[in-house]
């Protein structure tokens, strides 16, 4: 597997090597010894959850202030375009982001790191989204940053306005956000 910092270091794009003829084709998805030699450290991965949207839905930028999540995401039907956040007030990357294309055609996965926002646009007309966190679930912990802050300035690859839930409508920009 193929692993690459992105230009905040923390988080890390995973490339399978996929194997493939004409019946198909085999990867390994999860080595969790690969997978902690390219983060540097040790994570035990307690959930994992899997979602669909349409096109144009845009989901995000979500965290927990208190039992942060670490993902491991990837999409196995469609495209999104995935996002994270520094959110770390003490990183010297603070409120910056980076971003990747992730697909069931490139196979790639994305690691977000506790600390960070998250979010992501689908591209497809629609799309599977697997992710693995290292955290459970806790809604009265859960934040949210607005999606289109302009002091983070997400480059979204969007025509128009994207379809968001109600708690993404009401996502804090991030000079007012609870930060780590």
């Amino acid at each position: 597997m193929k692993t690459t910092p992105l230009d905040i270091p923390d988080v890390v794009r995973f490339e399978p090597k996929v194997f493939g003829d004409d019946r198909g084709f085999f990867f390994e998805s999860f080595n969790h010894r690969q997978f902690e030699d390219a983060i540097g450290r040790s994570v035990q991965f307690v959930q994992d959850n899997h979602s669909r949207s349409v096109k144009g839905v845009l989901r995000g930028l979500h965290y927990q202030l208190h039992r942060a999540q670490g993902k491991l995401v990837r999409v196995v039907h469609g495209e999104v375009f995935d996002v994270a956040v520094d959110i770390r007030r003490s990183s010297p990357t603070f409120g910056k982001w980076v971003g990747s294309y992730l697909s069931a055609e490139n196979k790639h996965q994305l690691w977000v790191p506790e600390g960070f926002a998250h979010g992501f646009v689908v591209l497809s007309d629609s799309a599977e989204f697997l992710y693995k966190t290292t955290d459970y679930y806790a809604p009265e912990h859960e934040r949210c940053i607005s999606w289109n802050d302009p002091a983070i300035g997400i480059d979204w690859p969007l025509k128009g306005e994207p379809a968001l839930s109600g708690k993404d409508r009401q996502g804090k920009c991030l000079a007012d956000a609870d930060v780590f």
